[in-house]
């Protein structure tokens, strides 16, 4: 089988969260079985080291700064891991190393390795869910290019998380909030307790700040496991003036975070490499600027804790808003309508796939909870809808024209050269935005 068709064949044997959400098919609470797989890769883990983050929001930002720093920090050519999720566009994102051989740069796992892993653990893989597939393939990748560490970053919370198999050298926690609150728990405190399950005796912890909900919950699990616990914001209490292609407004905890993190690892922290994060990592979809005229921007953000950054940083732009937006059905949508900025003229869309909210129902519940918000629905061209949306044609082509793109073509028709035009609401809206711009 080709490449192609083996990764085909892979998310329909195992499907994956991003796609179906956590059913029975797509995730397994527990980790007696990557245990398992672990112990049949041989461990390869414990060939490197592993820095090991957690948390709600910034994961994925944090892991991939902390991945460069450590990176720019070698001089003998040796690489650094970075595992994280989800990808947007191919599923090799997931699993990178961080190289500064001829110049810092990110390389993707070959398909080549892909399919050499698929193909000799085929058997052993049957019973596994799709992230315990690719945590046992990034880990077992790492130790056959031989990383000096590895960067990891959970899938979900942290304690029963297929990642937890790790003894990491330092553990990190990003911030907190409410997001998969069915599988984690319905306040910031359960779910802070789920995330600090990746603290272990005798490796140092790092919480990205202190925080009266949660700030107990982290102090008597590092008691309990016997663990040194830190704050970000004393381990770096001034921030360097820096110009990060990662330049979300939201990014300033997540650079506290990282260089605490780099600095409990005894790290001098290369600035100019940590400000081409993005680029040198690999990293797409956060507060990504795509285009300067009109300014489009693509984030990812997809919990209320997210986008009221996001949505604060175009509000205070001043400028005239085009927001494309989107969402999964498991999402709290009434909270996040009630921080939606109120002059924008929004663009609803529905990616595809059987997690997302339909364009007609998310058209509906919005109009319920702002029924102020100038709402345009763009269902896909071959579809129709009762609610007021862009009748424009299918694709100049002729051919079928599906939400997002035609969501993304209305507020690129209706926006001003100084206009901002937002993309969000979930990484598929995002993912298939690109495929637009």
């Amino acid at each position: 089988m080709q490449y192609a068709e083996i990764i085909e064949d892979i998310f329909k044997r195992h499907p994956s969260v991003q796609n179906v959400g956590f059913t029975g098919a797509s995730y397994k609470a527990g980790i007696d079985s990557m245990r398992e797989f672990d112990r049949l890769l041989g461990s390869p883990w414990k060939n490197y080291k592993c820095i090991h983050v957690a948390g709600t929001n910034g994961k994925g930002s944090v892991s991939s700064m902390i991945a460069v720093g450590l990176a720019a920090s070698r001089k003998d050519g040796e690489a650094i891991g970075l595992y994280t999720s989800p990808h947007l566009l191919d599923f090799r994102e997931r699993i990178k190393i961080i190289s500064p051989a001829g110049g810092l740069h990110y390389e993707m796992i070959p398909k080549e390795d892909v399919m050499y892993f698929l193909e000799k653990y085929e058997d052993a893989i049957k019973g596994l869910s799709f992230f315990e597939i690719t945590t046992g393939l990034a880990l077992w990748w790492f130790g056959k290019v031989g990383v000096k560490a590895a960067v990891v970053e959970t899938g979900l919370g942290g304690r029963l998380d297929s990642t937890n198999i790790i003894e990491p050298e330092l553990s990190v926690i990003t911030s907190i909030g409410l997001d998969h609150c069915s599988m984690l728990g319905n306040t910031r405190e359960l779910i802070a307790a789920e995330k600090a399950g990746i603290f272990k005796a005798g490796a140092p912890a790092l919480v990205w700040g202190k925080d009266e909900e949660t700030l107990g919950v982290f102090i008597n699990k590092a008691e309990k496991v016997r663990c040194h616990l830190y704050f970000a914001d004393e381990v770096t209490a001034h921030l360097p003036l820096m110009e990060m292609d990662l330049s979300g407004e939201y990014q300033s905890d997540n650079l506290r975070t990282s260089l605490a993190a780099l600095s409990l690892l005894h790290v001098t922290p290369d600035y100019e490499a940590i400000n081409h994060t993005a680029r040198i990592s690999g990293l797409h979809g956060r507060w990504e600027i795509i285009s300067k005229r009109p300014l489009t921007i693509c984030d990812i953000g997809h919990n209320p804790q997210a986008l009221a950054h996001n949505f604060h940083q175009l509000e205070q732009s001043g400028r005239k808003l085009h927001i494309v937006y989107g969402i999964m059905k498991d999402k709290d949508l009434e909270s996040i309508a009630k921080i939606m900025p109120a002059h924008a003229r929004y663009y609803l869309c529905s990616p595809a796939g059987e997690r997302a909210l339909p364009v007609d129902e998310l058209y509906r519940r919005l109009r319920e909870y702002r029924p102020e918000l100038e709402l345009i629905a763009c269902p896909a061209s071959e579809a129709e809808s009762g609610t007021d949306c862009c009748r424009a044609e299918g694709s100049k082509d002729g051919s079928a024209e599906s939400s997002v793109r035609r969501a993304v073509r209305m507020a690129q028709s209706h926006a001003e050269d100084d206009d901002i035009i937002y993309i969000g609401g979930s990484n598929f809206v995002v993912a298939e935005a690109y495929s637009s711009l």
